[in-house]
């Protein structure tokens, strides 16, 4: 048996064991890559009229929430930018977990939606996504393995797909659909359009890989970087030494607002400890995430605290911490902006069709096998 035989047997008992994962995952994938536009075009709470009244502070906003949420833990506040809502965030993980954001008129105080953030359909979209409606540790567990073989499918697909000669390269790169029968039709679906999207299939798959497996993370980390190790992240403490800051929280976000554009998504999380810090972010682009500075204060002193992982400062990020903090906009697209996002629904739902196509091709082949024995 040749090399390239034995290449096809595996692309085909890979594609016969994990087919459907991959259509379940790439049809969720290209469901959520308008989430945020849809919810904007769905949901007018996100939006407020644009005052000149100052902006009610995090310790008001939290302190309205709460009237919402009695005894729930609040997680942070985030100001989305002028002409949008403000958020409080509720947050609870464990055994009763729950997360919930409360959508608040920063100018007037006025609750406009109470939001579980457990429910509705994208949601419901992010857990096939990530773990096939499972229990998180199994699912993830399976859509991590399926990730993997994917992209040994996609690079056999590619070995399979690339001819022999240069005469023979012509007639792989178009779908032939005249004079051609049914079965011609569906084998140019797959190989041809299989070919054009294995290049974006494997942005997908390393992307998503970095979050499946540890392991795949660091190897990944150490390639880009050139054999440097990844900086874990650690959470920064604060020096209980010092008396209690009045209206910490409400403090850093004075300091935030003036550091920033008013266009910037602010966030200032709540302390979950006497020791913790207050981490505080800035997004100058809240349709991405990569760009986002992460700061932390201590929440006695109110003194910056500086940290040597990728969640800080982006300025002084290294090419390699960005490009990992690029990994979630990457695998959107979002990263090219508005056509980036339609490039990644358009790929996921040509990779949810492969295997539909492959599996008719090889019931077509066994169909085939079966008149032959019967005559024979």
């Amino acid at each position: 048996m040749t090399a390239k035989k034995i290449i096809g047997k595996l692309h085909l008992w890979l594609g016969l064991l994990i087919g459907l994962l991959v259509f379940i995952i790439a049809i969720t994938g290209s469901l959520y890559a308008f989430k945020d536009e849809i919810q904007n075009a769905t949901q007018p709470y996100r939006f407020v009229k644009e005052q000149d009244a100052k902006m009610l502070l995090p310790s008001t906003l939290i302190a309205l929430a709460k009237k919402e949420l009695p005894g729930k833990h609040v997680h942070a506040v985030l100001y989305t930018g002028a002409g949008h809502s403000a958020k409080v965030i509720f947050y609870h993980g464990g055994k009763n977990e729950y997360y919930y954001f409360v959508y608040i008129n920063q100018y007037t105080g006025e609750v406009l939606k109470v939001s579980n953030e457990f429910s509705g359909f994208f949601h419901f979209v992010l857990e096939g996504h990530f773990y096939l409606w499972l229990p998180h540790e199994v699912g993830k567990a399976i859509v991590s393995t399926a990730t993997l073989l994917f992209f040994f499918m996609l690079v056999t697909g590619i070995v399979l797909w690339w001819p022999r000669n240069k005469n023979g390269r012509k007639q792989r790169f178009r779908i032939r659909l005249k004079n051609v029968r049914w079965r011609r039709k569906n084998y140019d679906l797959h190989s041809v359009l299989g070919f054009y999207v294995s290049w974006i299939g494997i942005i997908f798959a390393i992307t998503g890989l970095v979050w499946g497996f540890e392991w795949f993370a660091r190897g990944y980390y150490a390639t880009i970087s050139g054999g440097s190790a990844r900086v874990e992240y650690t959470e920064p403490v604060s020096d209980t030494a010092y008396s209690k800051a009045k209206n910490p929280l409400d403090k850093v976000w004075y300091f935030m607002k003036k550091e920033y554009a008013p266009s910037a998504a602010i966030e200032i999380h709540v302390p979950e400890n006497s020791r913790a810090c207050i981490a505080a972010n800035a997004n100058p682009d809240p349709t991405t995430y990569w760009k986002t500075d992460y700061r932390y204060f201590d929440q006695y002193s109110l003194k910056e605290v500086d940290v040597k992982h990728m969640w800080g400062r982006y300025a002084n990020l290294s090419n390699s911490d960005k490009l990992m903090r690029m990994n979630y906009d990457i695998h959107v697209g979002a990263v090219w902006g508005l056509w980036g996002k339609v490039l990644a629904c358009l790929a996921s739902l040509v990779i949810a069709s492969l295997p539909v196509t492959g599996f008719m091709i090889y019931l077509g082949r066994r169909r085939k096998k079966l008149v032959y024995s019967e005559i024979s």
